[in-house]
Order: structure tokens, then sequence, then C-alpha cells
């Protein structure tokens, strides 16, 4: 099944509907377990609990709470544990009295070495940057020191996901029952996330506009291959309208990636014809879009030009009832030309990095990126895969897929046009433009992490993995 990120407050309504566990404190005690477990395995790794060393720092609010009871618990288990309060007249009074009976001490300042700290200053209704005296604490410790937050990192906004400046970089964070929408959308200031059950279910209420990613598992389930009755076009003839006899990289990158990704059929239009043929010979290429033949899905754009021509080739393959990917120089070219995907009847797929994205917007991406694809999408009503280390793919209904890349090697040359590639086959195979956009970039940063192992790579290297990626996902 697909993962549910949720809002603040569908995640507090969650929690609401514990009822008795909520208000009796239950859901407290598990959360702080949760956390207290986080840290053990952590010091463990490090040679055991005893006598380690771990600092709490302490918000207001259910969230300090947590934290207190959390480091009362490790206190009983041995640790010499102290606690710095940034709000002592509005700490959790039932987490700093057992914090304090378990031995747990507050303090002015953390020591100047500390194994592990918990980062308990604000939760999921914190807004804006780190406070200076929590920024100052923060700012203390020594490079290594394991930082474990709770629920998510302070200082990085529960819905949007915005890292302000200053916030916690968490090396863990430990959080409950279901993920936040920042647990992707800032997932690289999360560190490894572990999610708790503690009794909340929010998987019955839902509520629309719900941001998901794609497990490889649900990713495989969908990857195309073919049955016993397929023949190659019944698998999805894609037609690829990219680069140029002067620049043919784009042309091979995009094409061979359509190749790769399903066992279907895949066309070729422009000058770069015979570059293509070369390096795959099992492309049908042609100069003249009249001479392409049918097919079940288009990608235009990729090194193909912003002249009169590529124009009125865009508007041809628009004007099509096929799905179509606009990509690189088209997106510009549609900036220009809204009117030619607005309203058009058949499925539209965009996939714009962020200065691409603020040439159809006519103004920079926002910070809040998840606002601002949503909005896109559902003001031209098409589907819009705004790129990044996160990607996002939204459809014109608000439902967004979001995937994580876990690095970015693959931000480098060309290897958008191998992304536009993998998703236009997928769409030519009957995959919906958000799902084939959410599997295209999953199995797009699988083929990056593969081929780079540590070291920079270049396009060519992340078409080579690409096979490989795509036969780990389809089993996993």
């Amino acid at each position: 099944m697909p993962v549910c990120h949720l809002t603040a407050d569908a995640i507090r309504a969650a929690e609401s509907a514990t009822g008795d566990l909520l208000t009796g404190g239950t859901l407290m005690q598990r959360a702080a377990h949760a956390v207290a477990q986080a840290v053990v395995a952590e010091l463990d790794a490090r040679g055991g609990c005893y006598g380690r060393r771990v600092g709490l720092v302490v918000g207001a609010g259910d969230n300090g709470g947590d934290a207190l009871f959390a480091g009362g618990r490790l206190a009983r288990r041995g640790a010499d544990v102290e606690a710095v309060l940034l709000a002592p007249e509005k700490a959790h009074d039932a987490g700093l009295a057992y914090f304090r009976r378990a031995g747990g001490r507050v303090v002015d300042a953390l020591a100047a070495r500390v194994d592990v700290v918990i980062d308990g200053v604000v939760g999921i209704g914190g807004r804006g940057p780190l406070r200076p005296p929590a920024a100052a604490a923060f700012a203390a410790l020594e490079p290594g020191t394991c930082v474990v937050s709770v629920d998510l990192p302070s200082g990085v906004d529960a819905d949007t996901g915005v890292v302000h400046d200053p916030a916690v970089a968490a090396d863990i964070t430990v959080t409950f029952g279901v993920r936040r929408n920042a647990h992707l959308l800032a997932a690289p200031q999360c560190g490894r996330i572990i999610v708790a059950d503690i009794g909340i279910r929010a998987d019955d209420a839902v509520p629309p506009g719900t941001l998901w990613s794609l497990t490889d598992a649900e990713i495989g389930r969908r990857w195309p291959v073919p049955g016993p009755h397929d023949d190659k076009y019944t698998q999805g003839v894609v037609g690829i309208i990219a680069g140029s006899h002067r620049y043919p990289g784009a042309a091979v990158l995009c094409a061979g990636a359509a190749v790769t990704t399903t066992s279907g059929m895949t066309r070729y239009v422009g000058s770069a014809h015979a570059e293509v043929v070369g390096r795959w010979p099992e492309v049908v290429a042609v100069p003249d879009l009249a001479d392409a033949g049918r097919v079940q899905a288009w990608v235009v754009g990729p090194g193909g030009g912003t002249d009169d021509a590529a124009l009125a080739t865009l508007r041809t393959v628009l004007a099509t009832d096929v799905p179509v990917l606009v990509d690189a120089d088209a997106l510009t070219l549609l900036a220009g030309h809204p009117e030619l995907v607005v309203g058009r009847g058949a499925p539209t797929l965009l996939t714009p990095h962020a200065g691409e994205f603020g040439r159809l917007r006519g103004t920079r991406l926002p910070d809040d990126r998840l606002a601002a694809v949503t909005a896109l999408a559902a003001d031209w009503g098409v589907t819009v895969l705004l790129k990044g280390r996160i990607t996002l793919v939204a459809g014109p209904d608000g439902i967004v897929y979001g995937n994580d890349a876990g690095s970015s090697w693959a931000a480098t040359a060309g290897a958008g046009d191998v992304l536009s590639g993998i998703a236009g086959a997928l769409l030519a195979a009957g995959l919906e433009p958000r799902i084939a956009g959410a599997a295209a970039a999953r199995v797009h940063a699988h083929a990056a992490a593969r081929a780079a192992r540590g070291a920079p790579i270049g396009a060519s290297n992340l078409l080579a993995a690409l096979r490989e990626a795509i036969r780990a996902i389809r089993v996993s």
C-alpha cells in the first residue's frame, strides 16, 4: 500500500480519536518509550547505555513532556541525563517530576560532551526558526553528537517541510503512528525516521489532498511486464521528440531510457535520428513528425529548442488524443502558451525543475513546494512532476505523490532526459500520469544510487544502471 503523510491538523484529529489514550496520558507514555528505545539502540551500538551522557533540550508542552519522560527512562537504565529547560515555567509538570525522580538533572547548559541529545523543543505545532536559546544549545554541540528529534526536527514546518534557519538537523527522528508531511518534504533534515505504533490510527480518515509515497513493492506490482498475449504494440508505443543533429545527447538518453523501461516499442522523431539508431538500433527513427506512425504517448522537449518549428511541433503533439509528457525546452515554450494544455482532454504530464517551474508561473518557486505544485496542477488541469531531491507529482485533483531520492547523485546533466524517457514509456504502457511520474522518479533514484556507489556519475552511467534498478524494484 502507498504510505500516507498527514498534516498537523490531521494528526491532531487522529490523536483525539483515541479518546482515553490521549486524555489519560497513555499516548505520551508510549511515545516516550519509543524515543527512549531509539536512544538505547544508538547507545548500545556505542557500547551500552550505562554511564553514557544524554542531553535533553526541552520546550514547553507535550513535545517537551515526551522528551522528559524519555529522559527519565534513560536515567533509570543508568545513563547520565541532564536537561535544559527553555521555558521552565511552561515545562510539562508530570514529565519534569518523573524526570527528577528518576535521577535526571536540570542544568543551565548541556555538558561539553554528550553522546546523544534529544530534541524536544517543539512538535508539530512549531512555526518558524529556532529561538536563540534553543539555537545556542544545538550550536554548542560537538561535531558527531547524535541528535534524536521527537516527532520532527524543531525548526521544520510540519505541513510544508520548510526548513527554517536555524533548525535542528536530526540523525534520527522518532514519530508516532503516521508520518507527517515534513518527514517526506524535509527528509534530509529528519535523518533516519522511526515510526512507532502508539495507538494512533489515521487510515480510515485520510483527508483530501493527502501526500503519499509509493513503496518499492507497490511500484513493482504496477510495473508493466509482457503477458502471454502481448506484442510490441499492446505493451505501449512511446514517441520521443528530443535533441537535434547538433546536440544529439538528449535524444540518445531519452530514447535509451524508453527502450530500457518497457518491452514495447520506441519511435523517435528528429534530426538526431541517425545518432539514436546508431546507439539504439531497435528504435524506429524518422526525421519528420508526419512519418512517425501511431504512438500511445509522446515525450516532447528535451534538447528540442525553442524556435518556431519547435513550437509548431509542440502544438501538433498536444492536439493529439494521447498522453503527452512535456519537458525541458518545451516547458519554456509552454510558459508563453499555457492555452496549449489548459483544458486539454488527454492526460498531460509536465516535468519541470525549479527554474522551469518558475518560468511556467512567472515567479520563483516558493519555499512551500507542495502548495506550489498542487496549485499549478489544479489551475492548468494537468499533472506536474516537480523535480528535486524530493520529487513531487501532483494531479489536478489535489492528490500528490512524493519520492525521496535518498541522495542527489542524479543531479547531473542529462539525468532529466533519462527521467522523461522512463515516465514516457510508462505512460505509453497505460499507467496514469501521477503513477507513471512517481514510479519513474523512484526507479530513476535507485538507478542513480546503483550507478554512483558513492562517486559522481554522468547520465550515461545512470542509464546503464536502469535495467538493474527495474529488476530490483520488481522483486522487492
